[in-house]
């Protein structure tokens, strides 16, 4: 099943049926039992009600057009602050396949894109793992549990919340506040090679120019591909603020892209600027061709194998960018660290990202909240407890024939602030 492949469609007068459908005491057992015929005609009028008011939103799910099961949102408050709340299920046979997965991120972007309260709660009962782990797996976070009267028992629940409440930065002071306003790059911060390890800093030196309002980035029809041996035709311009690789001939460096890496230049040690919890702000402007893609990844400065966690503040391809908006991904890439799992997805953004654009991330010991444009977008509650350094990256990938589009060169990345706070 591919994501793709589940979509929501409006609760409707008809939809009745699916309740029937789903009043079974398998699909019960964790909400004290079914209703009866009466409450759930009352349950299908109170959806249409709240809908028609606004007050909710329900939908069927649905995959390749048939309905699985049923998934929504509604208004209520959280410790006397206005949120929604939302709640699902799936039918058996389709249960295990990732459908209420699925369905619950379509719900969180929808949310997200309303805008209008920036809590997103659940409380499954304390019996039922699933919903649990779901929601943990969602980003959500688990603040609490309680007890409520439920169909003539009692129900125990868990409390989530998932905060999507904007990125705040009034009051706090960076430790770096990078403006390329200087006229020459600092080298205190940035080495302007691209994981030269794995080839020469002859081969992975950064083109660039620090413009009054910008650093520029820039791939020219004479750049050649950083590494042949290992990438390929990949042709990059980079800066990064850390170094960290082995004695030539060993497999010790950072970012182990592929298999079979080996040191072919050994490099001096560089720790520049290396965050460690906090947040880390980039302002920049993406590039409209199929051919690029524009980068932020702090990894991890990987001194130990394990320390390599990637953080994705964006990663954008030109071949996704059109005339309303594209697709910025964002999330954490566990690359080497197995105490990661991989957690990461393409968001819709509209309007022009070939304009500068704000992204970051808000890193706390226990999670990740990803931004857009000061905007909440994706949380990943995992633990990343190292140091991780920057990386800015502008990226000319080649064409199956080999050929590239030299009418369209040069290839610029412009970038126009780098910050980072420490953590509150």
């Amino acid at each position: 099943m591919t994501p793709e492949a589940v979509t929501l469609a409006p609760w409707g007068p008809d939809d009745l049926p699916l309740l029937e459908r789903g009043n079974t005491p398998e699909m019960t057992a964790h909400l004290g039992g079914p209703e009866t015929a009466a409450q759930l005609e009352e349950r299908q009028e109170r959806y249409l009600r709240l809908m028609a008011a606004g007050e909710a939103v329900m939908y069927r799910i649905e995959l390749g057009g048939a309905p699985v099961g049923g998934i929504g949102y509604w208004q209520v408050e959280h410790e006397g602050v206005p949120a929604w709340e939302t709640g699902w299920n799936v039918f058996p046979e389709w249960q295990g396949r990732g459908v209420a997965r699925e369905a619950l991120r379509l719900v969180v972007r929808e949310v997200a894109q309303r805008g209008d309260r920036h809590l997103l709660v659940a409380y499954p009962g304390q019996d039922n793992p699933a919903s649990n782990a779901l929601c943990a797996r969602a980003g959500f976070e688990r603040r609490g549990a309680g007890t409520i009267p439920w169909r003539g028992g009692e129900l125990a629940f868990h409390a989530w919340v998932l905060d999507m409440a904007p990125l705040d930065l009034d009051g706090r002071e960076p430790d770096l506040d990078e403006r390329f306003d200087e006229g020459v790059l600092d080298e205190k911060v940035w080495w302007p090679y691209y994981l030269p390890h794995w080839s020469s800093r002859g081969r992975a030196a950064a083109r660039y120019s620090v413009a009054p309002d910008a650093l520029e980035l820039v791939i020219d029809a004479d750049t050649a591909p950083w590494s042949p041996e290992f990438d390929g035709g990949n042709r990059v311009s980079h800066l990064q603020t850390g170094q960290f690789s082995g004695g030539l001939g060993t497999a010790v460096g950072q970012h182990r892209f592929r298999d079979g890496l080996v040191v072919r230049e050994e490099q001096p040690e560089r720790r520049l600027h290396l965050p460690r919890f906090g947040v880390i702000e980039v302002r920049m402007a993406a590039v409209r061709h199929p051919d690029t893609m524009v980068a932020c990844w702090p990894i991890g400065f990987e001194d130990a194998p394990e320390r390599s966690g990637e953080l994705c503040i964006a990663e954008i391809f030109g071949r996704e960018l059109d005339d309303e908006g594209g697709w910025v991904g964002v999330g954490v890439k566990a690359q080497h660290d197995p105490r990661l799992r991989d957690d990461f997805e393409k968001i819709r953004v509209t309007g022009d990202l070939t304009e500068m654009h704000d992204y970051a991330v808000e890193w706390t010991p226990d999670a990740l909240r990803f931004f857009i444009d000061h905007r909440w977008v994706k949380t990943v509650r995992q633990t990343i407890d190292y140091p991780v350094q920057l990386m800015l990256d502008l990226y000319e990938f080649p064409r199956a024939d080999g050929g590239r589009d030299t009418a369209a060169l040069p290839h610029t990345l412009r970038v126009e602030r780098v910050r980072t706070f420490p953590p509150a």
